[in-house]
């Protein structure tokens, strides 16, 4: 009579060794494993996330209110209590510069927001029914991409009025062509597959279809393009705030203290230089994490 063979003490280390594979299995795991072994994608999060611990804890630190005037101090050099010096409404240019990180990225991500909550389901239903529909949207694209983006923005905020809201909503609309078109070709492509013809042929309402193929095909391109884009919607907001157009003053807003500080430039570079270089280093951070979401999202990029 043969010996039985134990397995029992094998068994957690082959449940380990099994649920590893698993794990390693998932798309998620596998693209944040691409993504955190990005160089591009690493230098973009750690920038992001200074700017991130930056504008929550700086101005627990340095107890100054960003809008209260002092003419008193007005100018005044770097120094221990004012570590980028004063504005020349003696307000300290450090603590302004935290808190316009709040409002700027508040008013990309919004944007952002705007332009996919419109562009992904106008694209998707675009694409898929095709038709006057499709033709209607198209067109309706064709003459916002006729325009460039900043122009588009002067002229939806010269009709809206100035403030954070209407820049929001403002650079909300020039980011939404981009996505209708980029749905709107995932969709063309995926209701010509086989499955899917054989799902409309079999009676599948097509609110299944766009729901469960079509928005989940097109979710991959959308996040690439919604973190580049996020970088182009500062960039126009700033714009903005710098011809007089964005978020108004005393708010501290990067490109309302970029064009206050035009005046200055030559007596007082500092206060043109520190919030240029806020609206840079924010820019080339979402540039970066876009890249490495690309590479993360399709393994054929090299």
């Amino acid at each position: 009579m043969s010996t039985p063979v134990s397995v029992t003490a094998d068994a957690p280390a082959e449940q380990a060794r099994l649920l590893e594979l698993t794990s390693a299995g998932r798309p998620q795991s596998r693209v944040w494993a691409r993504l955190r072994t990005h160089p591009s994608a690493l230098v973009g999060m750690v920038i992001l996330a200074l700017y991130v611990l930056l504008s929550a804890v700086g101005p627990l630190l340095l107890r100054y209110d960003p809008v209260h005037q002092n003419l008193a101090d007005a100018f005044l050099p770097s120094s221990l209590t004012h570590p980028l010096g004063t504005d020349e409404l003696g307000r300290d240019e450090l603590v302004r510069l935290l808190y316009g990180t709040r409002y700027t990225l508040v008013l990309g991500f919004a944007a952002v927001a705007i332009g996919v909550g419109i562009g992904l389901p106008l694209g998707a239903v675009s694409g898929y029914f095709g038709g006057w529909l499709d033709l209607l949207a198209q067109r309706v694209m064709d003459i916002l991409l006729a325009f460039p983006n900043i122009l588009l923005a002067l002229a939806l905020v010269a009709t809206l009025g100035v403030g954070l809201q209407n820049v929001i909503i403002s650079v909300g609309i020039t980011s939404i062509p981009v996505f209708v078109r980029l749905v709107r070709a995932s969709a063309l492509s995926v209701r010509e597959l086989p499955y899917v013809e054989a799902g409309r042929a079999l009676g599948v309402p097509s609110i299944v279809v766009l729901l469960r193929h079509v928005v989940p095909n097109s979710l991959a391109p959308v996040i690439v393009q919604a973190s580049l884009q996020l970088g182009a919607a500062i960039l126009i907001a700033a714009g903005l705030g710098f011809l007089g157009l964005g978020v108004q003053a005393p708010t501290p807003e990067w490109g309302t203290m970029l064009g206050a500080s035009r005046n200055y430039i030559f007596s007082d570079p500092n206060l043109a230089t520190f919030p240029g270089l806020a609206i840079f280093g924010a820019v080339l951070a979402f540039n970066l994490l876009g890249d490495g979401l690309r590479d993360a999202l399709d393994p054929r990029l090299k």
